[in-house]
C-alpha cells in the first residue's frame, strides 16, 4: 500500500516525549557534582596510599571522609545509570531486548551502589576486623 503523507505528516507526533530534558539535566548535575568527588577521592586515594590498614580504617571511620564517600558511590552509581539507560535506549531497537538491558542496568546499579554504600556505612559505623 502505498503511502501518499508528505513527510511532514509522517514525521508529527513522533517528536520528542517531552521528558529528555529532565534526563539532560539530571546527568549534566551528576557530572558537576562528580568533579569535586573526584578530586577528593584521587588526593585520598594518594594520602591512603603510604598509609597502613589502620590508619584507612581511621580515615574512613572520620564523619567527613563517610559521608563524602558515600556521596561519592551514590551519585557515581546513579550517573551510571542515567549514562547506560541513553545507551541502551538508543541503540537498542528490540523492545524486549530493551526492557531487559534497562532492568538489567537498574538492579545493578542499585544493588551495586547499595552494597558500596552499605560497606562505606559498616566500615564508618562499627569499623573492621584485623
Amino acid at each position: 500500500m502505498a503511502d501518499y503523507r508528505s513527510t511532514l505528516s509522517r514525521a508529527r507526533g513522533l517528536g520528542s516525549a517531552k521528558h529528555g530534558v529532565g534526563h539532560w539535566i539530571s546527568e549534566r548535575v551528576t557530572s558537576v557534582a562528580l568533579a569535586p568527588l573526584v578530586i577528593w577521592a584521587v588526593y585520598s586515594g594518594l594520602v591512603l596510599a603510604a598509609a597502613g590498614y589502620a590508619d584507612a580504617v581511621a580515615w574512613v571511620r572520620s564523619p567527613v571522609n563517610a559521608v563524602l564517600a558515600v556521596l561519592l558511590l551514590a551519585v557515581s552509581f546513579w550517573h551510571m545509570h542515567a549514562g547506560m539507560r541513553v545507551i541502551i535506549e538508543d541503540y537498542v531497537h528490540t523492545a524486549l531486548n530493551k526492557t531487559a538491558l534497562l532492568v538489567l542496568n537498574l538492579f545493578v546499579c542499585v544493588l551495586g551502589g547499595g552494597f558500596a554504600v552499605f560497606c562505606v556505612l559498616k566500615v564508618a559505623f562499627m569499623g573492621a576486623a584485623a
